[in-house]
């Protein structure tokens, strides 16, 4: 792998947060507030086809919709969901995104497949990397970027958590 998809990952110039919501405690929520509290430089873009903003910010319907391609998605959706999100993204040029998501390691319609399978499997198909599913999220404080669901932002520094 190329650093080049790292850079898209720890350094993005926009961020599209896929399931972004009002509900207070809801992970998508949570991330929409820390990532516009952090300072990113670039836009960020909720996409939800059931609001038409989140946290005073226009929403988009779906990826498609979106007015640039995201460098960085963090997904915060139903697992049944991601595989077509991340299709999707790859479809759009996105590089890389943050699965917030947890079940992917299940498939409903009794298919051997899992959704992880099915999401690992359209990641490669359009290069898309992929720092998750089940995971915390990410954070690199020097660009203002808090794309998780922590509750505070970290101190700039010399130390990382992995």
């Amino acid at each position: 792998m190329s650093t080049l998809y790292l850079n898209y990952l720890f350094n993005p110039s926009s961020v599209a947060v896929i399931g972004a919501s009002d509900r207070p405690q809801s992970v998508g929520a949570v991330v929409m507030r820390n990532l516009l509290a952090g300072g990113l430089a670039g836009p960020i873009m909720p996409v939800n086809p059931k609001r038409r903003a989140v946290a005073a910010v226009l929403t988009y319907p779906d990826v498609k919709a979106l007015p640039v391609t995201p460098e960085l998605a963090v997904i915060c959706t139903p697992a049944a969901a991601v595989p077509g999100i991340i299709a999707d993204l790859g479809e759009r040029g996105t590089r890389a995104a943050i699965v917030l998501s947890a079940g992917l390691d299940s498939r409903g319609d009794g298919s051997s497949a899992t959704y992880q399978d099915l999401m690992l499997s359209a990641a490669r198909q359009h290069r898309v990397r992929i720092l998750g599913p089940n995971c915390i999220g990410l954070m690199n404080p020097s660009i203002g970027l808090n794309a998780g669901f922590a509750h505070a932002m970290a101190a700039p520094g010399k130390v990382a958590f992995v």
